[in-house]
């Protein structure tokens, strides 16, 4: 299989992003990441942030917050961000500790600025026929980007998702539906498949068909503790078709659509055309 290079697209992506930033010549966008707690993969996941934010002129505001932050204090804290001007982009870095609701503080987000799309109303504009007034989910927006940097057509062609989130699936599927896919269960006869199992190295070879176009969000560790999506990759080396690789393929993409996200958010809050 042809290995889909996610760092390549990403940074095209963030080209776009930067020069648009700097034909503003005024202030530039502001995102605000909320990070709780001490956990290792977030903190990389924010750190990587940061550094690639600033990289294409977005200013970053780093909001660490203790482990056993109430309830309370955390939903203060994103209500002031709500209202501050300097702020275009909420970002809050997920999973939130066990005591927290995440549902409950998500949806105190303002959605305009909202650039993950996980609020209920940028849900449920995105379900609308009115796309274009919330946020596009940055994982929504990376899977239609990478098919596209194939020219790959999704009218008319079978596309299998193997997610373990109903409302991830339920909203990803009527965004494929609105480009004329045709959704099914069976990865043999798919011609995309995507995967969010969470299952290291579950899609083998035998699952998948010839030139299937396969999109691994995965995120796992296989028996060496090495990072590994889904999809086992070297036993579809010989397939023919195109696959993401874990790590390099939807990850960094994902980061540059949530800062494409932030972009939309400025020019719309700041009325820029």
């Amino acid at each position: 299989m042809k290995l889909i290079d996610g760092k390549i697209l990403a940074e095209k992506i963030k080209d776009k992003i930067a020069l648009e930033i700097a034909s503003f010549n005024g202030p530039r966008p502001g995102l605000a990441i909320i990070l709780v707690g001490e956990r290792p993969d977030s903190k990389l996941y924010v750190s990587l942030k940061e550094k690639q934010a600033k990289a294409v002129g977005i200013d970053t505001h780093l909001y660490n917050c203790d482990e056993d932050i109430s309830q309370e204090n955390l939903i203060a804290t994103i209500k002031f961000l709500n209202d501050d001007p300097v702020i275009d982009g909420i970002l809050l870095q997920l999973p939130l500790p066990n005591n927290l609701d995440t549902d409950l503080i998500v949806n105190t987000i303002n959605p305009a600025k909202d650039i993950d799309g996980f609020t209920k109303i940028n849900r449920e504009h995105l379900m609308s026929a009115n796309t274009e007034v919330g946020f596009m989910p940055p994982v929504y927006g990376v899977i239609l980007s990478i098919l596209a940097s194939i020219n790959f057509d999704l009218a008319e062609k079978k596309v299998c998702l193997l997610v373990n989130s109903d409302i991830f699936e339920d909203n990803l599927e009527e965004t494929l539906k609105r480009q004329n896919a045709i959704i099914t269960k069976n990865t043999k006869e798919a011609d995309v498949v995507i995967t969010a199992q969470g299952k290291a190295k579950s899609i083998t070879a035998e699952m998948i068909k010839d030139d299937a176009v396969i999109i691994d969000i995965g995120i796992n560790h296989d028996t060496n503790n090495k990072l590994c999506g889904d999809v086992d990759a070297l036993a579809m080396e010989k397939k023919l078709g195109y696959l993401t690789p874990v790590p390099g393929g939807v990850g960094p993409m994902t980061i540059a659509m949530a800062f494409w996200n932030t972009l939309i958010a400025y020019k719309k809050l700041h009325k820029v055309k």
